[in-house]
């Protein structure tokens, strides 16, 4: 004895698939099925049209967004790149050439490395002990060809998505790969 999953009473099933006493019962259970499936698609066209209305800047935004957790994983077991060292809070992706006066190098991994708090807000980025950090991380001739001045880079919708796409990936990837070794 089985019992339906719609009015609930106890019945004898035919067969290992039946879940419903009676047709009108079955034909109930269909129509919540095609309501969900409906549904699920009305959401998914949803998400679609709000992918198209966002701005660039937004795009940009989430591309950021995944690039910091990679850099904050990547750094992980690292001290802040600025004071050298291990803090209990929290950490940023610090860039050391600004967002704001080379946007060119907003992705460039070389620029970014993990960075506490207080070094990058309360210090504004605390430059001078981070390039020291830098040259000791990078070296000298990879910290003086990222200050060179580099060509202007404007990103297009696809290449942010893509970027996004890239550093995510990347974050599940070490996530699923320290999970599989614990």
């Amino acid at each position: 004895m089985k019992n339906c999953k719609v009015c609930l009473k106890q019945f004898q099933q035919r067969n290992s698939l039946q879940v419903a006493c009676s047709p009108k019962c079955a034909l109930s259970i269909a129509k919540v099925k095609e309501a969900e499936k409906l549904a699920k698609a009305e959401s998914s066209d949803l998400r679609e049209r709000k992918a198209k209305l966002k701005t660039k800047a937004q795009h940009a935004k989430e591309a950021q967004q995944a690039f910091n957790a990679y850099i904050r994983l990547r750094d992980i077991e690292l001290p802040c790149i600025s004071c050298q060292r291990h803090h209990k809070g929290q950490y940023h992706a610090g860039h050391y050439l600004s967002v704001g006066a080379r946007p060119n190098l907003r992705f460039y991994l070389d620029n970014v490395h993990a960075q506490c708090a207080p070094c990058n807000n309360h210090l504004s980025g605390n430059l001078v002990n981070y390039r020291i950090g830098l040259i000791e991380r990078i070296g000298e001739n990879r910290v003086t060809e990222l200050e060179q001045d580099h060509e202007p880079k404007r990103y297009t919708i696809e290449q942010l998505e893509s970027i996004k796409a890239h550093y995510r990936k990347l974050v599940k990837d070490i996530k699923i790969n320290s999970f599989a070794n614990q």
